[in-house]
């Protein structure tokens, strides 16, 4: 009971980190889709991303600490990395692309 407890109580601390996405960001918030990976931005600024480069596979979870531009890092405190975003979410013909990492993303859920 002990462990549940702490779980509960770790996650809610976590998820106090996190910060909406500003005003101007919005447009990243959705469930984004690409060559073996998925990336999906909440707008209070949590993220969930999941990659696989041959028999390795990195999955993040974590807050927005910020955005430099179009990239933004994710993480806890010192704890952190980059997604750089050569093309920000933009449509075409209704749908919603963005390229991170250099992998081209499309949205198969947008903004929610």
């Amino acid at each position: 009971m002990l462990k549940l407890w702490w779980l509960v109580m770790m996650t809610a601390v976590l998820a106090a980190c996190s910060k909406p996405l500003p005003a101007d960001k919005q447009a990243y918030a959705g469930d984004w889709r690409g060559d073996n990976m998925t990336l999906r931005i909440q707008p209070d600024g949590l993220i969930s991303y999941e990659r696989i480069e041959g028999n390795t596979t990195t999955k993040i979870n974590a807050p927005i600490q910020s955005f430099d531009g179009d990239h933004f890092s994710v993480g806890y405190g010192p704890i952190s990395t980059i997604f750089e975003v050569s093309q920000p979410p933009h449509q075409i013909d209704g749908v919603w692309f963005m390229t991170v990492d250099g992998v081209e993303l499309s949205a198969f859920s947008h903004s929610y």
